[in-house]
């Protein structure tokens, strides 16, 4: 083994030497490893094999045996793995069966197109633990095919948590048995902004949908098979003009009847203060912690206007009541209210950076979007804390300025200014964001993504010093196998 070419391995692993010569990995390869990590091999692999010993008859040169096991090996943490391939076939070992997960994921890659495996040695274990990738369907409901998709994605690139943003002002998509109206009504608008969101013009094309929970549990089951994760954001109280429409009473004013809104941007909408808004939303989260078993459930916090609760009475006594010294507080106590129910099911909130100012709940994870200075802000004050910040990790921004750019909501974010980002040692991890108010399709949630997402799983991966130059070359060659699974990404711009 000798120091390794440019192999279009990403992220780029811990360590890995190369030798001369490739396997092949014939469909009819034994597979021998637990239960469920043989059944991801052949999957992953496109493997017919049955698991059994491959028979000594065959020809080594088209059916190649895959060991893959468990072992006590404390370097490699709780997602590392060392992997071989020789000619004698391929030989991984890992602590966990994550760090097995990913050694699959390393091996798709590898593999080429005639099924060839070159012969390579890699020890390999992730930087962060939290190596997240955010989705917005709650302004246009993406298929349900779409996301198992997007979730085999994130698995390809070692990224192992899907936040999955499902309720906003102009959407819910999260099926509440005991207040079906949120989907009924909630899920559904006559009509959507049309160019950008500062123009003020909407069209008359009604859009709607939603998950039901059988649906999301089944999704929930196939992304922990491939190592990942769902955390579903419920967000409130602010971005809740859906719910308020659903249920008057929810609201500042339950004499006035809101639509579900049409215009992206942020509503001045907000819960009321009462005890009963504060149930509907435990109940809420009841049936949420029961669909997703992930420890943190995120509750948002993020844009939360004022101005109803300082015109209200009723917001008045609360603030009275509960001691606070002005309407603006009322943010921190409600996201108390719900991060001490989650706790109580067993779960730890998850709330943007907003409440860093207004009371972040104990044991709450901060993701820190508002820039950098907000992630060095949240740890600076003790905080769990991921980064996210918008000028590094907001992939629905533009990557260019170029007449033929799709509409985003600003921009300028090109794929050598993420893969340039450096987060700070004492982060959880780092998440990229696709918020969708102007990506109402997959095909552009996919263009937007990738391949800037590869760029971020990257960046929560690998430890090493990075080198976009070397980064770009073996992106170049891990396009082939998003080609082959049909994503349509954005064409990569040469280095200049």
């Amino acid at each position: 083994m000798s120091a390794p070419a440019d192999l279009p391995l990403i992220p780029r692993p811990h360590s890995v030497r190369t030798g001369e010569g490739h396997l092949t990995l014939g469909p009819d390869a034994g597979v021998h490893a637990p239960a469920e990590i043989a059944e991801l091999v052949r999957e992953t692999l496109d493997l017919t094999g049955a698991g059994a010993d491959a028979p000594e008859t065959a020809d080594p040169t088209e059916t190649a045996e895959i060991r893959l096991s468990l072992a006590d090996d404390p370097e490699l943490g709780t997602e590392g793995y060392r992997l071989l391939v020789a000619a004698d076939g391929v030989r991984g070992t890992a602590g966990t069966l994550a760090g097995l997960r990913w050694a699959v994921q390393t091996l798709r890659q590898l593999r080429g197109r005639d099924g060839r495996l070159p012969h390579v040695e890699i020890v390999d274990r992730p930087r962060y633990g939290w190596r997240g990738a955010h989705l917005d369907v709650a302004r246009w409901c993406h298929p349900l095919p779409f996301l198992y998709r997007y979730v085999d994605l994130l698995a390809l690139h070692k990224l192992n948590t899907l936040h999955l943003h499902l309720t906003d002002d102009q959407g819910w998509r999260f099926e509440v048995q005991r207040y079906p109206r949120l989907t009924e009504v909630g899920g559904f608008r006559d009509g959507s902004s049309v160019g950008h969101s500062r123009e003020g013009r909407t069209d008359d094309v009604p859009h709607g949908g939603y998950y039901s929970q059988r649906e999301l549990r089944e999704l929930v089951a196939h992304a922990a098979r491939r190592g990942v994760r769902i955390m579903p954001e419920i967000d409130a109280p602010g971005h809740m003009q859906a719910a308020i429409a659903a249920y008057p009473w929810l609201g500042n004013d339950p004499e006035r009847r809101l639509p579900v809104r049409r215009e992206w941007g942020i509503s001045r909408h907000v819960l009321n203060t009462s005890d009963r808004a504060v149930e509907f939303v435990r109940h809420v989260l009841d049936e949420v912690a029961d669909v997703f078993p992930f420890g943190y459930v995120h509750i948002g916090g993020d844009e939360v206007p004022p101005h109803e609760w300082a015109a209200s009475a009723d917001a008045a006594r609360r603030v009275a009541a509960e001691g606070l010294s002005g309407p603006e507080e009322l943010l921190g106590w409600w996201s108390r209210q719900l991060a001490d129910h989650l706790a109580g099911l067993g779960r730890r909130a998850a709330v943007w950076d907003e409440l860093i100012e207004h009371g972040v709940p104990e044991g709450a994870a901060v993701f820190a979007w508002r820039g950098e200075k907000r992630v060095r802000r949240a740890l600076a004050a003790g905080l769990d804390t991921v980064a996210a910040p918008e000028e590094f990790t907001y992939l629905d921004w533009a990557e260019s300025d170029a007449p033929d750019e799709p509409l985003a909501i600003r921009g300028l974010l090109p794929l050598s200014k993420v893969y340039g980002y450096e987060p700070k040692d004492a982060v959880l991890g780092v998440q990229g964001q696709v918020w969708s108010e102007y990506l109402p399709t997959t095909e552009l949630v996919e263009w937007r993504a990738f391949p800037r997402l590869a760029a971020l799983a990257e960046v929560g991966w690998s430890a090493e010093e990075r080198d976009f130059p070397a980064f770009h070359r073996r992106l170049t060659g891990h396009l082939p196998l998003l080609d082959a699974l049909g994503v349509g990404y954005r064409p990569l711009d040469p280095i200049t």
